[in-house]
């Protein structure tokens, strides 16, 4: 049976929430990609397995000081970002969306980036730094954790707006315990592990944003799950440029960070970059978007109750 022809720009999310390098660079790659694999029978989730191992090798040789060591790793590193595009867009080309995959997808950057603190740790002890470069290190990657979460959030509540229900991967805790509460440990116990790792982390996307919570929660008391026309056009409109700031908060900006940090020989710089530069724009990106959404909490205050 012959597939159907699925164009590029229908497997990208939105124009709102792509970067540029992605939509120059890593899309592209990620659509041939996702044909080959769609040719072949591949589903998503085999392909994020893929890219966690290449990505883990990829920070383990950065933990070298030969310079030929850490470019093969530069080089595996972009490899496992392009299959780790393939997989969403494989996802949205066959419909086959999943999420299992959500949370497969989410813990592929935090294995890569674990690995590559870890490496980078033991590297510069083994030049001559102090053990207090563990500290220096467990900060970096506590804030990227951190940051890395905040970015796919807000993008998400953004893609909500913009595409609205069937468009977003926005779970809710609420919903989400429920479903963790009826799986049996005995017999799924792989499936249950990621749903508590799940709730963990939509928890935590929650408490960060106590101020969209309570929009959220409005929305759905006056509209239901899906917002009317004229609340997501106006959203979006004052959202919009937060878009750049949680794309410069996941990969891109901090793999060049990493690349030149390597380059120059001198990795503890991608840590203070980490710590100093990217958590001075998470911290504006909070408190904009809770602004924005005490907004339209107050322009919603008064609204009739969905019967």
């Amino acid at each position: 049976m012959e597939q159907k022809k699925v164009k590029y720009a229908d497997t990208l999310k939105s124009a709102d929430t792509e970067e540029t390098l992605d939509l120059w660079f890593y899309r592209p790659i990620g659509y041939a990609w996702a044909l080959l694999f769609r040719r072949l029978g591949v589903r998503p989730n085999p392909v994020t397995v893929a890219s966690i191992f290449i990505g883990i090798t990829a920070g383990i040789l950065f933990g070298y000081s030969d310079l030929c060591y850490n470019v093969v790793g530069m080089i595996l590193l972009v490899v496992a970002n392009s299959l780790d595009s393939a997989d969403g867009q494989l996802a949205r080309m066959t419909n086959d969306k999943t999420r299992i995959g959500r949370i497969l997808d989410g813990m592929a950057g935090n294995l890569w980036f674990i690995t590559i603190y870890i490496a980078l740790c033991i590297r510069m002890q083994h030049e001559g730094l102090t053990i207090a470069i563990w500290g220096l290190g467990a900060l970096a990657g506590a804030s990227h954790i951190q940051q890395a979460s905040m970015s796919d959030y807000y993008r998400n509540i953004h893609l909500y707006f913009l595409k609205g229900k069937e468009g977003s991967e926005v779970d809710r805790i609420e919903l989400l315990v429920p479903e963790f509460k009826k799986l049996i440990w005995s017999k799924n116990f792989v499936r249950k592990f990621m749903m508590a790792v799940y709730i963990n982390y939509t928890n935590g996307q929650e408490s960060m944003t106590p101020k969209l919570q309570q929009f959220l929660k409005r929305v759905r008391e006056c509209f239901g799950d899906e917002a009317p026309q004229w609340l997501r056009d106006e959203f979006r409109a004052k959202n919009i440029s937060l878009m750049k700031y949680t794309n410069m908060l996941t990969f891109n900006t901090r793999v060049i960070a990493l690349f030149v940090s390597l380059l120059l020989r001198k990795p503890w710089l991608y840590f203070c970059f980490e710590i100093l530069v990217l958590n001075i724009m998470l911290i504006y990106m909070i408190v904009k978007q809770g602004r924005i959404s005490e907004y339209f909490y107050k322009k919603l205050k008064d609204a009739p109750k969905k019967q």
